[in-house]
């Protein structure tokens, strides 16, 4: 079954990645971005989610890389394309051009929207 019907729960080690039972992380190295790039698409395609929107190609995807090296900022900012439920994150080591870290999080988690994008539940009830 597919990642994204049967989210694996936490502490799970699923096809290389690593579970909490709420977000999925796993990370793509190839030689080059497009083909990191290539084998994310290939993966999400395989695991539920092909109707995400995504960028075109490696190219687009690099234009939503953070153009800073300021780690403070880096901690509070998604350096890479976000689209619910997926993220494709470029990592802090610049060194590593060529490496993409894949983060899916669950849909079916009650408060699923507010987790993803980082708002915090009591501060929405005080509103």
């Amino acid at each position: 079954m597919a990642l994204r019907d049967d989210f694996p729960p936490a502490g799970s080690d699923y096809m290389g990645g690593e579970s909490d039972g709420y977000e999925y992380k796993t990370v793509f190295s190839g030689s080059k971005l497009e083909i990191s790039y290539g084998m994310v698409r290939q993966f999400l395609k395989e695991e539920g989610y092909a109707e995400v929107p995504l960028p075109r190609n490696a190219d687009e995807l690099a234009l939503f890389r953070l153009p800073t090296r300021n780690r403070q900022i880096l901690l509070f900012e998604d350096n890479g394309y976000v689209h619910n439920p997926v993220k494709i994150l470029f990592p802090t080591d610049r060194r590593k051009r060529s490496t993409l870290i894949l983060c899916l999080y669950n849909e079916s988690d009650p408060e699923h929207l507010l987790k993803f994008h980082r708002v915090n539940s009591r501060q929405s009830n005080s509103e």
